[in-house]
């Protein structure tokens, strides 16, 4: 039996969060390191007006990943798989050893600037909860237009969706999703309009960074949440990072691939458990938990008792 680490993606931050992190070298470590590579304090990013911006948001994100895997696996409890969602695979690749933490903090930083220019304001995310895949599609269909794009961006569950385009086109499925049934439909905390068509030329730009980096064969399972499909070798994997922010994320089989490679207990990186929940019914026989709502010794003794089962 498995460990699986899991990584959030934007939506899932918090204001201080990482001031939050625990009082822990392997943490202040991620933070120093995080700070030299920026050339400012990485601990400005985490306020309220700071976190409007993509960029804080995303290094916010990567940081406090690294820093709580760190930690973790500080105590001798190593992830035997990793995945995250959309700028969640980047500490994923960090913590699996595919890509070096400085790396990372350069090309997330990027990453956000980029997804930012493109899109500075007008566009975002929507949660839609109550529908399929292909009756939410339909609706899709119905509105997306060159003037009012919008586009399928998560398949998180089998009737939990996100959608990604214009504020107009969003508003508009929005309504015909209730009229067709929808429980809930909910704008989410992000600002740009992530996984899909609308950021093909960002991606491009970011994979001719990756071109500057070199990206590993990984030491443990690393699975992209793009695929739904697990990557051995540094270069797939620095493809699968520069593109993800332009391809639906395939959370829900992304996790059933998971538990099909044997993890049973699966453990969010901070600062949410927006994850958690999300995989709770395919871990409905394992556990799902999150290190923002798990004491430190209650985690360890988990994954310890995880390994006692192999």
């Amino acid at each position: 039996m498995s460990v699986l680490f899991t990584f959030p993606g934007q939506g899932a931050q918090r204001t201080g969060m990482l001031h939050t992190l625990p009082d822990h070298p392997e943490a202040a470590h991620a933070l120093e390191e995080a700070s030299e590579t920026l050339c400012y304090d990485a601990l400005s990013l985490d306020d309220t007006n700071s976190l409007r911006s993509t960029i804080a948001v995303q290094l916010c994100l990567l940081i406090a990943g690294v820093a709580q895997a760190r930690l973790v696996c500080a105590h001798g409890n190593a992830p035997d798989i990793v995945t995250g969602l959309s700028i969640g695979a980047y500490p994923a690749a960090v913590v699996a050893g595919a890509l070096g933490y400085a790396d990372a903090v350069r090309l997330v930083a990027l990453r956000g600037q980029l997804m930012e220019q493109a899109f500075p304001h007008g566009y975002g995310m929507t949660a839609i909860v109550g529908m399929t895949q292909r009756a939410l599609e339909r609706l899709i269909a119905e509105v997306n237009s060159t003037a009012m794009p919008v586009f399928l961006a998560n398949i998180n569950a089998p009737t939990q969706m996100v959608v990604a385009g214009s504020d107009a086109a969003m508003q508009r499925l929005a309504s015909l999703a209730n009229e067709h049934g929808a429980q809930r439909c909910e704008r989410l905390d992000v600002a740009v309009p992530s996984h899909c068509a609308l950021l093909d030329a960002p991606a491009a730009t970011l994979a001719d960074a990756f071109g500057q980096v070199t990206a590993r064969a990984p030491r443990i399972t690393y699975l992209s949440s793009s695929t739904a499909r697990p990557l051995f070798d540094g270069p797939r994997i620095a493809a699968d990072l520069a593109g993800n922010m332009a391809r639906p994320v395939r959370w829900h089989d992304t996790m059933r691939l998971a538990w099909e490679r044997g993890a049973r207990l699966a453990v969010e990186m901070p600062p949410a458990n927006v994850l958690t929940r999300l995989s709770s019914a395919i871990f409905a026989e394992g556990v799902a938990v999150s290190c923002s709502d798990t004491a430190l010794p209650d985690l360890s003794a988990l994954i310890e008792r995880e390994r006692l089962r192999e």
